[in-house]
């Protein structure tokens, strides 16, 4: 047998027993469960990382008696509409699993993984140099190949729901994915100098660069078009985007300047004069924004239909702490603790039916298909919106006690409680319903969500999965190469 020293910084830790011909990933499976700790990463004394889970101890140069030290890992997630990828930073896998049309399946093993984003259908990963590799449907962005030479130094990327955009280390952008949805930006290409970020609706990419100044590319109907505006927008700060169709750019004069979609919030002449001192602005999907000001007061424009018109409850709207938003409707915090929605009643817009029961809330989360939960100060929660897409969680209201935090997927909603189990509503066939695995939902320390699927990360390094299977929410498949993340 070959006894190896494990210990964490702290410096507690035991000796493990294992065959003398054991390999790295059989270490790691046995600390994982004699710690009770998933996501583990070995260092010898020489400050070797034991990196590959099928070289053997030996190879590695552990020997009997060896004292290694082990860190916990922080473990990462990524989601398309139906998959879903998991690693952790700087480590030597990914696991994906899911719709493989969707990034479900990985083409090739990665290494030292910085950072993944993800389209609607497809991931692209940063590594530790600086290049990039993609993959999932091509349509979505999953094919980096016209420009996979020139992916060098890259440090941020950016997403609409088919193409990706890259900023590189010398503020230039590489784009690819449909040129329909901001994946070739060549007409624009000489004037993306010095870009700072990158912000994305589903069809067109905004990029504020250095001196102020922004450059948009993609669909014109969904904010690709600047033109228009070009000459308002200097000093911009930070720019915030409605999903279809619409981008919103705070000055830094706290004024604001938008464009995209008419329609869509694209155009906020009618409400220009009262957009002072703007603190934060959240968006619909659907095209609306909600501007808070520095007084706390609202200011909302766009499609009036799905919370572009906030005139019914402007009275109401005073000292607003946060605002949430669903596909068509807005939810806004107030300091008092109360509540205040407006948008389509049938899409969380009309919180009436519990308007006594939101009292001292902390936080909302929003289900974009269209309801709202509130995690209230004694850990409770109150939600509303669509009934059977999470707005009526009387079925489960019982158990939502000691509610840590709530993911939200399209139309259902998951909540971790203080003792690191899960209570799930909404539509039962896209994560609403976890009875089938509720005996395994332990110890749960991440929720993360596809549109119709959960996964639960768990303490010991194990993942737990519910929903549609064919799009996040069954990673049995792949169950075993989670150990070795």
């Amino acid at each position: 047998m070959l006894r190896v020293n494990v210990l964490f910084p702290s410096g507690s830790g035991e000796i493990l027993s294992l065959p003398e011909h054991s390999k790295v990933g059989d270490l790691r499976i046995l600390a994982q469960k004699t710690f009770g700790k998933g996501f583990l990463k070995f260092v010898t004394a020489e400050g070797h990382v034991l990196s590959n889970p099928e070289e053997s101890l030996q190879a590695a140069g552990v020997r009997d008696g060896e004292r290694l030290t082990v860190v916990v890992q922080e473990v990462q997630v990524a989601a398309t509409r139906r998959a879903f990828a998991v690693w952790c930073s700087g480590g030597n896998r990914v696991v994906t699993w899911g719709d493989p049309t969707h990034g479900g399946v990985l083409p090739a093993e990665l290494r030292n993984v910085r950072q993944i984003q993800a389209t609607g259908g497809a991931f692209a990963a940063i590594l530790a140099d600086g290049a990039v590799v993609a993959w999932g449907g091509p349509r979505y962005g999953g094919d980096c190949s016209a420009v996979q030479d020139q992916l060098k130094n890259v440090q941020q990327l950016q997403a609409t729901y088919c193409a990706f955009a890259a900023i590189l280390a010398d503020g230039s952008v590489l784009a690819w994915g449909s040129p329909d949805h901001g994946g070739d930006c060549s007409a624009v290409q000489d004037q993306l100098r010095n870009v700072q970020q990158i912000q994305a609706t589903y069809g067109a990419f905004a990029a504020i660069l250095a001196d102020g100044s922004v450059i948009s590319w993609g669909q014109p109907q969904w904010g690709g078009d600047c033109s228009a505006v070009q000459d308002q927008l200097r000093n911009v700060k930070e720019i915030q985007a409605s999903e279809i169709g619409s981008f919103a750019a705070i000055l830094a004069d706290k004024s604001v300047v938008a464009w995209g979609n008419d329609q869509g919030g694209g155009d906020c002449s009618a409400v220009q004069d009262r957009l002072r001192n703007v603190q934060q602005i959240q968006a619909t999907a659907t095209g609306a924004f909600a501007a808070i000001l520095a007084d706390g007061s609202v200011v909302a424009w766009g499609n009036p239909d799905f919370g572009g018109d906030c005139a019914e409850v402007q009275d109401r709207l005073k000292n607003v702490r946060q605002i949430q938003a669903t596909g068509w409707a807005f939810a806004a915090i107030l300091a008092d603790g109360s509540v205040v929605s407006w948008g389509s009643p049938d899409h969380g817009g009309d919180c009436s039916a519990v308007q006594e029961q939101l009292r001292n809330v902390q936080h909302i989360q929003a289900a974009s298909v269209g309801a709202f939960a509130a995690i209230l100060a004694d850990r409770s929660v109150v939600a509303w919106g669509r009934a059977g897409w999470g707005g009526d969680s009387s079925a489960v209201q019982g158990q939502l006690r000691n509610v840590q935090e709530i993911q939200a997927a399209a139309g259902a909603f998951a909540a971790i409680l203080v003792d690191g189990s899960v209570v799930a509503w909404g539509n039962e066939h896209e994560g609403g319903n976890c009875s089938a695995v509720q005996d395994q939902l332990r110890n749960v320390q991440q929720l993360h969500a596809t549109d119709q699927a959960f996964a639960a990360i768990l303490a010991d390094g194990s993942v737990v999965t519910w929903g549609h299977p064919e799009k996040g929410g069954d990673c049995s498949a792949v169950q075993h190469q989670l150990g070795y993340l």
